[in-house]
């Protein structure tokens, strides 16, 4: 399959990561959608004429890692288990193909929207990084020192953009979970995780597509999904119908 995905991805017309940050997404809206790893080439062929891949060195694949804090009592991950509306996830996220480290913080508020705030970090040692500290004073709920690393991720992702640059597209695929507190692992390879992000006064064209492939929207967490895998003991009484679904596309 790699190397069919790679003939796929190199008909696509490259946009390089400095051009990205041209694509500005007014009034945005983000989609999520979940489907079965075989459906990734043929949704990338339906795309190859409409939009731009995402290079960074020469590649189209580019690997990710995540770590995410919490505290002990993973209160990040029960906010969103509870269904509270106002919530936030820290993170720290290396875009491994560039050879950068962003702190993360994401805050969801009522209305359902998110906004991001982040800052490089030039070494590992975020807990005495002003910026940090400063970042965590101005937008979090939480002390740095309060929090611990609770879960990692690894996977790869594809980047597309649509001509008009009014949508972009994430694909991720390979997708790895470790949990730091019961050192589990859980492996998600057998689907892909996408996330439409589109100007929402424009037409899509890749939620057509998607449509047409019989991939239909479905809201997911990675952060959640993963500890809920990983750790039995947490509270997942929200998040089975989730497990359900995840396994029933798997399996289809």
């Amino acid at each position: 399959m790699q190397q069919a995905l790679e003939d796929v991805l190199s008909r696509f017309s490259p946009i390089l990561l400095e051009e990205m940050g041209k694509v500005k997404l007014m009034n945005r809206i983000d989609t999520k959608y979940i489907a079965r790893v075989d459906r990734l080439i043929p949704l990338l062929e339906e795309m190859t004429t409409g939009y731009y891949a995402q290079e960074i060195n020469g590649k189209r694949i580019a690997r990710y890692h995540t770590l995410y804090m919490d505290t002990p009592d993973a209160d990040m991950y029960l906010a969103h288990h509870n269904g509270r509306k106002v919530r936030q996830k820290i993170r720290i996220r290396d875009y491994e193909e560039s050879n950068l480290s962003f702190f993360e913080i994401k805050n969801k508020n009522n209305k359902g929207r998110t906004k991001k705030r982040r800052i490089k970090l030039e070494n590992t040692d975020f807990h005495r990084n002003e910026q940090v500290l400063e970042l965590m004073d101005k937008y979090a709920e939480y002390k740095i020192d309060g929090l611990i690393p609770q879960l990692e991720n690894f996977f790869n992702r594809i980047t597309l953009v649509n001509k008009d640059k009014t949508e972009r597209l994430t694909i991720d695929q390979g997708l790895r979970f470790h949990n730091l507190t019961t050192n589990a692992w859980s492996d998600l390879s057998k689907i892909i995780i996408i996330e439409l992000k589109q100007d929402g006064n424009c037409r899509s064209h890749a939620k057509e597509i998607l449509s047409s492939l019989r991939i239909h929207p479905n809201r997911i967490s990675k952060y959640c999904i993963g500890s809920v895998l990983t750790n039995p003991e947490l509270k997942n009484n929200r998040f089975k119908r989730k497990l359900t679904l995840i396994n029933k596309i798997i399996n289809d």
